[in-house]
């Protein structure tokens, strides 16, 4: 009888698992997994814990989200609005003989720390950060009281994983609240757009502008240049006037009629000797030189394209003639090869 009674003190602790020793009732030690022996009942007893178990505790809801617990899952924000939380604590054990002997009920414990931490953390948050983006920050930040509340306690537990399950406000304003949310989605959206189109425009109108500056400048250094060269002919033709007034006066008077004359698509030639006027229709001779110029340049020919000759322009009063005055020349187009 003794030899059993002896042999009735083997006893194995599992992986993941502590026992406790407990002599007359008093803690004695903790032991570790494998084989082990303490003295037989009733002066020792063993209790043998999961350290290594999760376990879960249900906030908000019990089972299923449709299975509401109002009392824990209505809290108060800071704004003064009422949300609805549902999550869930899991936790594990760190210290089994605090969890055995510190607490009367340490799964009522964490209930009652988790309810306490979220209520704390979402009284001193907006209802849209609980809402939408600071929900992560919001279940770190309840671990973390939880688990200082817990080791306050003594309780041996340690927070693994704080899970928000569903976060909404209540039913009875849930469309009101729907309403709200996707007005803020139209304005998020409305800024993209605005964002995205000025993000286009914007670049557009700095080409825009740096090209109008280039223009600018160039149009700049054009007027300068051609001022520049407009002074320095002027200077070369003042040199010249000085040397023969009259030719350089008759040059110029040439030059000036030219260059009026040749924009001009009707000429009458005036002779003397009482005879009618001479009308030479140049407006109907360009256009036919113009289209043969366009169906030559669409060939890419190398050909000459024909040019006017505008007729012989009288010399200003008191010039010396040149050649009879009557003979009045027609325009005609001619080619570079053809001599007049």
């Amino acid at each position: 009888m003794v030899a059993v009674w002896l042999a009735s003190g083997f006893y194995i602790v599992d992986e993941g698992r502590r026992g406790v020793v407990l002599r007359l009732g008093k803690f004695i030690e903790t032991t570790m997994p494998g084989p082990r022996w303490h003295v037989p009942y009733p002066v020792e007893s063993v209790e043998v814990v999961n350290v290594s178990g999760v376990r879960t505790v249900e906030v908000g809801y019990r089972g299923t989200a449709k299975n509401k617990q109002p009392q824990e899952a209505l809290m108060l924000t800071d704004d003064e609005n009422i949300v609805d939380v549902q999550f869930a604590i899991q936790y594990t054990l760190k210290g089994p003989e605090d969890y055995l002997f510190n607490n009367r009920n340490p799964d009522d414990n964490v209930l009652q720390a988790a309810e306490t931490a979220i209520r704390e953390i979402v009284g001193k948050s907006k209802m849209d950060f609980v809402l939408s983006q600071g929900r992560t920050e919001v279940a770190a930040r309840v671990k973390l009281l939880m688990q200082q509340i817990l080791d306050r306690y003594k309780t041996g537990i340690n927070v693994t994983t704080v899970n928000l399950q569903n976060v909404q406000p209540p039913e009875q304003v849930q469309a009101s609240f729907d309403d709200a949310v996707r007005a803020q989605q139209d304005r998020e959206r409305f800024k993209n757009e605005g964002q995205a189109y000025a993000n286009s425009v914007v670049p557009n109108a700095r080409g825009v502008a740096a090209r109008l500056t280039e223009e600018a400048a160039g149009y700049k250094q054009t007027v300068i240049a051609t001022a520049q060269g407009e002074g320095s002919r002027f200077r070369q033709v003042l040199v010249e006037y000085e040397k023969a007034p009259q030719v350089t006066r008759e040059r110029l008077y040439l030059e000036a009629m030219q260059q009026i004359l040749s924009n001009t698509s009707k000429v009458i030639v005036d002779q003397k000797g009482g005879q009618n006027l001479l009308y030479l229709p140049l407006d109907k001779l360009m256009q036919m030189t113009s289209q043969q110029g366009a169906t030559v340049s669409a060939q890419g020919s190398d050909v000459p394209l024909p040019r006017m000759v505008s007729p012989p322009i009288p010399p200003p009063p008191g010039a010396p003639a040149s050649g009879d005055a009557r003979c009045a020349t027609r325009c005609v187009p001619v080619t570079d090869k053809v001599r007049r």
